[in-house]
């Protein structure tokens, strides 16, 4: 296999704020492995919450690691994934980059749409959210409008004003909603919020405490009166298991988990527990969006509105048009560079 590798700029629709920061550039990094005669992409987002892991750290490990890349022979992509861990696992951003283009070369060279080489059927599956940055309540509301007739938004909140936003942005739609509140809250603000959210037509709370306030998820787990769902505190295949019995799902990021391989397995694993199943995106192009769409027969819930929250995509693949995913008549993860 041959690796390139290029760092991306993806200026934003608008700038996007929440609890932990704004973007209005987001820098990811593009990972193409090429053999014989088939080019596979991946793509790997920054994060304001994981600052070690920039496009150009995440660059500069896959150099270091080319010799082993290259060195390979793709023949199942979960097998080269467990082969490549000792030697990349310390950066799962990047690691993420590289198993989506794998997955996506290994399809296209087997001229089959990754979720058909899984075994898995594509009727129907989830519908997106489409999610709402930390702005003023005014414009919450105009940047909901312009994306009118969602059936589902998910509001970023973490505020003074996270009940007010939420009940004004409620005046002018009847869709679904969705809270993340990405570690902002404590225990008491969350039991406080979430009966009045849930009367707002709010279906969950997303990652209301910081990753490590395991009690306090335990109370919220008993005691909330909407279902709570993981981020922070699931990662990695390992967190998982410690997530039952103190969420009620898990919301997987393919880019912290290292991939399609790890992601894959924790959906596995979260449905074995008993878990709600979700997946979620950063911002990122249509390269990284159609890598998770693979994943629509296993989930409950998906938030894969990224490449919409861009001003310009860099690819073409699987689309998200009011929240219903459509696919290419394209074989891998279906991705075209532009």
């Amino acid at each position: 296999m041959q690796l390139t590798l290029r760092e991306i700029d993806l200026p934003l629709r608008h700038a996007f704020t929440i609890s932990q920061g704004t973007t209005t550039v987001q820098k990811n990094l593009l990972v193409e492995l090429r053999d014989g005669g088939f080019t596979g992409y991946g793509e790997g987002a920054s994060s304001h919450a994981y600052k070690a892991f920039t496009a150009p750290v995440m660059r500069a490990d896959l150099e270091a690691a080319r010799a082993s890349i290259e060195a390979e022979k793709l023949d199942d992509p979960a097998a080269l994934w467990d082969r490549l861990l000792p030697v990349i696992g310390h950066n799962r951003f990047a690691m993420c980059a590289l198993d989506e283009a794998a997955h996506d070369l290994w399809g296209k060279q087997r001229g089959q749409p990754v979720w058909k080489l899984w075994g898995l059927t594509q009727r129907g599956g989830p519908l997106s959210n489409y999610t709402i940055g930390i702005d003023p309540i005014e414009t919450m509301v105009a940047k909901m409008r312009e994306f009118d007739g969602w059936p589902i938004y998910k509001i970023k909140l973490g505020t003074a004003n996270d009940l007010s936003i939420v009940r004004e942005l409620r005046k002018h739609t009847t869709a679904t909603f969705r809270v993340d509140a990405n570690c902002a809250w404590s225990v008491e603000q969350t039991l406080a919020f979430a009966p009045e959210l849930k009367a707002l037509g709010v279906e969950f709370i997303e990652q209301p405490l910081p990753a490590g306030e395991w009690a306090g998820m335990k109370r919220l787990f008993a005691e909330s009166a909407l279902p709570i769902m993981a981020d922070e505190s699931c990662l990695v295949p390992e967190d998982v298991d410690r997530c039952a019995g103190f969420f009620h799902g898990i919301n997987v990021k393919l880019t912290k988990a290292g991939g399609l391989t790890p992601g894959r397995r924790m959906l596995h694993r979260a449905r074995e527990l008993g878990l709600r199943t979700m997946v979620g995106c950063m911002c990122e192009s249509s390269v990284g969006i159609s890598a998770i769409a693979q994943l629509l027969p296993l989930l409950d819930y998906v938030d894969m509105d990224g490449a919409v929250l861009i001003a310009m995509d860099i690819a073409t693949g699987v689309s998200v048009e009011m929240g219903r995913a459509i696919f290419p008549a394209e074989n891998g993860n279906g991705v075209r560079l532009l």
